[in-house]
């Protein structure tokens, strides 16, 4: 029994001596060396470093010391954190490194990077190297990823509900499905293949960065917190930021914008705007239009509007007046069009066209993306003047002035009573007209009467309808 006893306490002391001097093989020099700075080894370079100096380490900063191999990694297995980023690493098995919550190995030469164990995981950033693929589904905690300048061609995002950074720049990424990312916040993904972008659900986003794609729309209305939009060197053809209300930074050059609407309250708090290289984007709509823009680009642009429908303001089209006779020969335009009905719609007349029935004619020029339009009215009449019997001051560009069609000059002048016959309105010859209001105040719907003085002297009576 004594004999048993002492063979007993010696195995159990033999066990336990190998267990304290197990060593854990670490053929990279950098790598060693890196672990006696951090005094996890004792020197000299032997390849190998205690195992239960390392065992029980949580954190591992080893960037930028010229590691090209990594071995001896997976005895760090309490490691919570390591950044092995700016070396010559080929490949990084980090399989066995379950407790990992932050891996950086960024600046790197990796082709696989394999974090499928790592359910800990909350941030991730391997920029910088030659990753064809990213399988990040099982990392569901993750909250920062960064894995731009890869060669990844598409990146599953759809697990990671927590993700608030996601940058995947400089890529050859062609589709990617957010909707599930709910507080992103920061999206970089510039410098990729995409031709369609939807952050409708991403409402927390503050930061947008999708230039050098090919989008052709950009729908930005569900995102009110957006600060920082740079969406240059692409095809975009409409951009409206008036829901963005807290942008202060916009670089949408290089685009085929049409239209241009950054009407959103807070254009006083710009910091950068530039919309240069959009040839045909001839205005854009701003809070002020008379505001300060000197330090937005390009700086020679001028065409500045409170609405879009005023962008047509800058579109050129001929004016001609209101006719009366037998009948009217369209003469030639220089900008626009002839048509019968308001908007380039109805039948397209032509210069030269005889006109024998009384009509508004529209000249209509549409330019890129905005047109302008004007309108007179032919009254075939073998009356040499014409007097309306009602007018509409609605600002509708439609019988908004009451005024009397005197092509033959043979009218001296005009005067307009209320129907108290209190004097509203003297007119002389070739008159603009009545706009409806008597010393600034507009007045309401009534009958309003006429007396019209010609220059043979004769005078002519009556009344006409002023509706609102």
């Amino acid at each position: 029994m004594f004999y048993k006893t002492c063979f007993l306490l010696i195995s159990f002391c033999l066990i336990s001596f190998k267990s304290l001097c197990q060593n854990t093989f670490i053929p990279d020099d950098n790598f060693e060396q890196a672990l006696i700075n951090l005094g996890l080894d004792s020197g000299p370079l032997d390849d190998f470093v205690p195992t239960v100096n390392i065992s029980g380490r949580t954190d591992l900063d080893v960037a930028g010391m010229n590691i090209t191999d990594l071995t001896g990694i997976e005895d760090f297995s309490a490691l919570t954190s390591l950044d092995c980023s700016d070396n010559q690493l080929t490949v990084l098995n980090i399989y066995q490194n379950t407790s990992l919550t932050e891996l950086y190995c960024s600046n790197n030469q990796l082709t696989n990077l394999d974090v499928t164990n790592l359910s800990n995981l909350i941030r991730l950033w391997c920029f910088n190297n030659q990753l064809s693929s990213l399988n990040i589904t099982q990392n569901t905690d993750l909250i920062s990823l960064r894995c731009e300048n890869n060669n990844l061609t598409n990146l599953d995002t759809s697990n990671n509900t927590n993700l608030n950074v996601l940058v995947c720049e400089q890529n050859q990424i062609n589709t990617l499905n957010l909707a599930n990312n709910t507080v992103l916040n920061r999206f970089q993904c510039g410098n990729n293949l995409l031709s369609n972008l939807d952050v409708s659900t991403n409402t927390d986003l503050s930061y947008l960065s999708c230039e050098q794609n090919q989008l052709t729309d950009l729908n930005l209305a569900n995102n009110s917190h957006l600060a920082v939009l740079l969406c240059f060197n692409n095809e975009l053809t409409e951009l409206d930021l008036s829901q963005n209300f807290s942008l202060t930074d916009l670089n949408c050059s290089n685009n085929e914008l049409c239209g241009l609407n950054i009407k959103n309250g807070n254009n006083t708090n710009v910091i950068l705007m530039n919309f240069d290289s959009n040839p045909v984007l001839n205005c854009v709509v701003v809070d002020d239009s008379n505001g300060n823009h000197t330090t937005w680009q390009p700086a020679s642009f001028s065409n500045y509007v409170n609405s879009r429908d005023a962008c047509g303001n800058f579109i050129p089209v001929d004016s001609l007046v209101d006719f009366i006779g037998i009948n009217y020969i369209l003469p030639i335009l220089n900008n626009g069009n002839y048509y019968t009905q308001s908007g380039g719609l109805g039948i397209l007349l032509n210069t030269g066209d005889v006109i024998s029935s009384s009509q508004t004619i529209y000249i209509y020029n549409a330019l890129n993306c905005n047109s302008n339009e004007s309108s007179f009215n032919i009254i075939i009449s073998d009356s040499n003047y014409f007097i309306p019997k009602y007018f509409t001051p609605n600002n509708d560009g439609k019988h908004d002035v009451w005024n009397v069609l005197d092509n033959s000059n043979s009218i001296n002048n005009i005067t307009i009573y209320n129907r108290y016959g209190k004097l509203i309105k003297f007119l002389p010859p070739n008159s603009q007209g009545w706009d409806g209001t008597f010393n600034g105040t507009v007045l309401s719907s009534d009958s309003y009467w006429y007396e019209i003085v010609l220059n043979t002297g004769n005078v002519l009576r009556g009344y006409f309808a002023l509706k609102r």
